[in-house]
């Protein structure tokens, strides 16, 4: 028997977006941590669409930044085009968006992970958890186990104080085009079939999801000059907070846009008893805001067309990714239906379109540190808690790792709520919510959205990343200087004040703007729409030398201060919940006026705050209502006692 053990502070299963950011943090934190993957040349890989970030996905990718993580350091180095949405709308959704070179993107990852000290990979097939009893204090916090290390394949044993799941979507997976089903990870690559039965051995509780990707074509093959072509901007502005902008300042390739239309529907519909979905052969759920083109078809047999954006993997290659084309349908269908679309009449598949069915995280499960709860020092992320994205996927990795380091270091955990980030949100939606389906990140998730844009992820989360140790003094005291710049330029335009003399007025009459009938201050006539700050330079002329992210910050802060301010009366209501804390003990059967469905709920989901026990589905305000007289009685009773 293979008795050989190796000893490591973190045991990091998967290399994909969640693990990449788990063990970067570790290892930066100075623990001895390894990176397991089923395959090391496919690091950071990119199996479904090409690209970092877009609407909301870019607020995480900000935040990950802001926290001292990777990944936007790693789009601003391998992108292919930029592109900042929503810009007619107001600020809160603002979202950058990047075209990557998928191939660059995981060599420049690679690249990351092989030069960090304290992190080891390894290319294995993780195939155990290791978990023994815990103590008995451990068992007053309700944990069962406390995890001990993992088993590799080959039997080798790798002891570990923590071990953070990243599995993706390898565990148990089969990929399916019509009727052929190929057990395999996505793109061909091998899956972990053994895992699964450790964990549910371990008493964690698995199911099925499914999510999809579109056919790749050979770019050679298709008729650009029948598609509209998409540019990037110009000039780009760089993800990473500490990127120089003048380095992202490169020439950009065109993405195209066509459309479906009713000769491609009918071939699906015609087909659509062959594909898998409807077939019944698929078993697990997919997401309902990433639908395949089977599924729009399906659910929205009014529209006419469906947008497909032809975008090109990479500079290495001549494949194009068809977006918005995901599908399952066997391959002569595929054939069929994607050259009904303008510019594909004569396109050849490099690689089909297939679904992915893979086992995932019950909800329920997961402490808000993205802990186990029945398990200490085991921690997941990614699409193993049901998630989908490559954002959303980082996002939990760096939190999860972070916590992890912080439970070996016996350091506080890095708590983010709802009204701080939207990796908060994130956290908070996998915890306390039954997602039925893969949950993806969209500003409407977000109730504190202006608060939490885009812009302003460094002034937002950066001191939790210098607190934890992965911001150094030299970034973290740039940010102050930032904010120090900008607090001091907004008092100084509310300060100055301008009459309505002819030199105004002519001033005014030329930028299109209404003449003035009594003196306002420069902020005032800076929250008119149609003025910047560029703009009324000429009326400033003493003004100071600011960067442009200050200048930002300035415009902003002075438009919205009304409705920032009202947000921020919201969030101190917020807080009031979630300040009111749920010992970890409760036996909500001792609750009494508590309804049956809102006792099981809590019992399940076993919040640790008020506002979180409001924010689970089957608890209404009645029963939050119960709960806290309950806890307030319980609060007067022990005082009673002192």
């Amino acid at each position: 028997m293979n008795v050989f053990t190796e000893k490591y502070d973190v045991v990091i299963i998967g290399a994909g977006h969640a693990g990449c950011e788990a063990a970067l943090a570790c290892s930066r934190l100075g623990l001895e941590t390894i990176i397991f993957t089923m395959s090391a040349d496919n690091i950071a890989f990119m199996p479904c669409n090409p690209h970092i970030g877009g609407s909301s996905k870019g607020h995480l990718v900000r935040e990950i930044d802001a926290l001292g993580g990777e990944m936007g350091k790693n789009i601003d180095k391998t992108f292919l085009q930029s592109k900042m949405l929503n810009t007619s709308k107001g600020p809160a959704v603002h979202s950058l968006r990047c075209q990557a070179d998928k191939m660059e993107y995981s060599k420049k990852m690679k690249e990351v992970l092989e030069k960090q000290e304290h992190l080891t990979i390894k290319q294995a097939e993780v195939s155990e958890i290791l978990y023994a009893d815990p103590s008995d204090k451990l068992k007053t916090e309700g944990y069962k186990h406390i995890i001990t290390g993992v088993k590799i394949f080959s039997g080798i044993t790798y002891e570990a104080k923590a071990v953070i799941l990243c599995t993706g979507t390898y565990l148990k997976s089969r990929c399916l085009t019509g009727e052929a089903i190929t057990y395999s990870g996505p793109n061909g690559l091998q899956p972990s079939n053994l895992l699964s039965q450790s964990l549910i051995d371990a008493g964690i509780e698995l199911r099925r999801f499914k999510t999809g990707t579109p056919a790749r074509m050979d770019g050679n093959t298709i008729d650009y000059s029948k598609m509209t072509e998409q540019f990037g901007d110009d000039p780009v502005i760089p993800f990473s907070f500490d990127t120089d902008p003048s380095d992202v300042q490169r020439q950009q390739v065109s993405c195209w846009l066509t459309y479906t239309n009713e000769k491609t529907h009918e071939i699906i519909r015609n087909n659509i008893d062959r594909s898998p979905i409807y077939a019944g052969i698929i078993e697990g759920v997919g997401p309902r805001y990433c639908p395949s083109i089977e599924d729009k078809v399906v659910k929205f047999p009014d529209h006419e067309r469906h947008q497909v954006f032809v975008e090109p993997e990479g500079t290495f290659t001549n494949e194009m990714y068809i977006d918005g084309m995901s599908s399952s349908l066997p391959e002569d269908v595929q054939i069929a239906m994607y050259r009904t679309v303008p510019g594909l009449e004569n396109c050849r598949i490099v690689k089909n379109a297939y679904a992915i069915e893979y086992d995932c995280l019950c909800p329920g499960q997961l402490h808000p540190t993205l802990e186990i709860k029945d398990i200490r020092g085991l921690f997941s992320a990614g699409q193993f808690n049901g998630s989908s994205g490559y954002e959303e996927a980082a996002a939990q990795g760096l939190y999860a790792g972070i916590n992890a380091a912080m439970q070996i270091e016996n350091r506080p955990y890095l708590s983010i709520d709802r009204s701080e980030g939207y990796i908060g949100v994130l956290v908070d939606d996998l915890v306390t919510k039954e997602n039925l389906e893969p949950y993806r990140m969209m500003t409407s998730r977000a109730e504190y959205r202006l608060l939490l844009r885009q812009d302003n992820a460094d002034i937002r989360l950066r001191g939790k990343g210098h607190e934890v140790g992965l911001i150094d003094d030299e970034r973290y005291n740039k940010l102050l200087k930032k904010i120090e710049l900008t607090t001091k330029e907004v008092e100084r335009l509310k300060s100055i004040n301008i009459g309505a003399n002819s030199k105004i007025q002519d001033f005014l009459t030329r930028c299109g703007s209404t003449p003035l009938k009594t003196a306002v201050s420069l902020a005032e006539l800076l929250c008119r729409p149609e003025m910047t700050y560029d703009m009324i330079a000429e009326i400033d002329p003493d003004r100071p030398d600011l960067p442009k992210d200050v200048i930002e910050q300035v415009e902003i802060t002075i438009r919205y201060e009304g409705y920032i301010n009202r947000q921020e009366r919201q969030v101190e209501q917020f807080k009031k919940l979630e300040r009111k804390l749920i010992p970890a003990d409760i036996d909500y059967n001792d609750v009494s006026s508590l309804r049956l469905e809102a006792r099981q709920k809590l019992e399940k989901f076993r919040p640790v705050n008020i506002g979180q026990a409001s924010r689970i589905g089957g608890v209404n305000p009645a029963d939050v209502s119960v709960l806290i007289i309950y806890l307030d009685s319980l609060n007067r009773g022990k005082q009673n006692e002192e």
